[in-house]
């Protein structure tokens, strides 16, 4: 059995996820090319998670291309003044209330702050701004959705240390290519305090872990639903999967709305939908009318293979051209407006490529450090293990005795391994090791091992990838559903009261 400690399993996924909240929160050094690993505003690494309320992907799903280099640091355009909304509104006290959300405050000074980040995204993607008081209401709702989430997060508690934070912050800096000090001189340049940036980051992982926590565990994907999809690919004829770029206007629906106030909003959504098949431009209505987390995006949702698009969306734009606008379609979540921004690809499935990888068969013995045991004692304790292996004592028998990982009932057994699948100080000592050779102690983020390699063989694993491909496929679409009603729930059982008085004029 192979041993989970081994196996990367959602790690890089969730930086990937987090890669995709970042663009989406009011964090503008996202905007300014610091960004997460993977980001690109758009395309495979851009804007993942559609809202609707039956799904795509969020969180463990394998990255589908590599991330793309960071582009050069690019300078903030200053907000025009005009745009400010203490101009509009007068003097306004700095810790003015502008909404409750259950136990706690939305201030006037965060929501300025957020007010000036979403001017800047929309203008840096040169979507015309909305009517001030627009605008406030579609940050403010924002927030509200977001402050549920953080106090979802409390009560689990999930914390994030500052030194969690200091490594995250690490990560991105090496990922941007610069050190923590140019990064932060980078934001202080762009006005963006680094105290703020950090605290907006060390929010963003809270999120994070809430979501994993709430909405992953739930998702399982049966091996009878995985042949059913199997089993409608191979009928369909012709080449490859498609690549939609997708943007949307989400009309949601509250829970618990009644069919008069369903009624009403379909009507709203069928007006929206009537402009935006008309002139009237798409990204700034849904920046202007949206509800859904993307709307300060323009509606964007990026672009994915066909497969890890909702299917209601995929049947909706499947008879589209780019640029144009589907009917509305309506989900658990409310009434959607699609457009089909870009198609790229063909639309069936092509034949599975032979996918010869070179497997081997191994087992190991992992000793943890503790509290008690330093890595110097863990170390000679498995060097003493190693001796008493090389003496020809069972290395099954050691490894139930010993080893602290969940293949110890098996006698360490892995079993077969492709590239990739475990971290890379095991491979790299795993790959170097002769047949029924037993390596020294080697140290990966887990622990300490003994490796032994029994067999190796060279086998095809496509069908075994495509499998994989296909269950991960399956499980975007219910991550997605399970976290839209997941946060949909959190929003609507919220005690909200909003203070905002409307700017003059407004």
């Amino acid at each position: 059995m192979r041993s989970t400690s081994l196996t990367r399993l959602t790690r890089p996924a969730v930086s990937a996820l987090l890669v995709t909240l970042m663009s989406s929160a009011a964090i503008p050094a996202m905007a300014q090319g610091l960004r997460m690993p993977g980001q690109d505003g758009g395309g495979a690494g851009g804007p993942s998670r559609p809202s609707l309320g039956s799904g795509s992907p969020v969180m463990v799903q394998p990255p589908t291309q590599q991330p793309q280099a960071p582009q050069p640091f690019t300078r903030l355009p200053a907000a025009p003044a005009a745009a400010s909304s203490s101009s509009s509104r007068g003097p306004q006290l700095a810790d003015e209330i502008v909404a409750i959300v259950n136990r706690d405050a939305i201030t006037r000074r965060e929501l300025d702050k957020r007010l000036q980040a979403a001017r800047i995204t929309l203008s840096r993607q040169n979507i015309a701004l909305p009517p001030e008081n627009v605008l406030q209401r579609q940050v403010l709702e924002r927030m509200i959705v977001e402050r549920t989430q953080l106090q979802e997060a409390a009560d689990m508690g999930i914390r994030i240390d500052d030194a969690q934070l200091d490594r995250a912050v690490g990560r991105i800096a090496e990922q941007n290519r610069v050190t923590v000090n140019q990064m932060r001189d980078q934001l202080e340049r762009d006005g963006v305090p680094f105290a703020d940036y950090r605290e907006d980051l060390r929010r963003e992982i809270v999120m994070v872990r809430a979501r994993e926590r709430a909405v992953d565990s739930q998702v399982q994907v049966s091996e009878a639903e995985v042949d059913a999809a199997l089993q409608d690919q191979a009928g369909q004829a012709g080449g490859g999967v498609s690549q939609l770029a997708l943007a949307q206007i989400l009309v949601r629906v509250p829970e618990g709305s009644s069919p008069d106030r369903i009624a009403a909003l379909r009507a709203k959504a069928e007006g929206l939908r009537n402009q935006a098949a008309g002139p009237t431009d798409f990204a700034r209505l849904a920046a202007a009318s949206s509800d859904g987390e993307e709307a300060l995006r323009g509606g964007d949702l990026g672009t994915r293979p066909s497969d890890r698009w909702p299917q209601l969306f995929t049947d909706a734009v499947a008879r589209l051209n780019a640029g144009q606008v589907s009917e509305v379609i309506q989900s658990g979540n409310g009434f959607h407006i699609l457009k089909l921004v870009d198609r790229k690809g063909s639309s069936g499935v092509p034949d599975v490529a032979p996918m010869p990888v070179q497997q081997t068969r191994a087992r190991h013995i992992l000793i943890r450090t503790t509290e008690v045991l330093n890595n110097d004692q863990v170390r000679q304790r498995l060097s003493d293990i190693r001796q008493r292996l090389v003496n020809g004592v069972s290395f099954a028998d050691m490894a139930r005795q010993y080893s602290n990982d969940g293949s110890a009932p098996q006698g360490g057994e892995l079993g077969w391994l492709s590239p990739g699948e475990t971290v890379p100080e095991f491979e790299r000592v795993m790959d170097g090791l002769q047949l029924g050779q037993i390596s020294e102690p080697v140290q990966s983020p887990f622990g300490w091992h003994l490796i032994q390699v029994e067999e190796r063989r060279t086998q095809d694993v496509s069908a075994e990838r495509q499998r994989v491909t296909t269950r991960q496929a399956l499980r975007d679409r219910k991550i997605d559903q399970t976290y839209e009603d997941w946060a949909r729930q959190l929003r609507d059982r919220a005690y909200v009261e909003i203070r905002l008085d409307p700017p003059a004029g407004g």
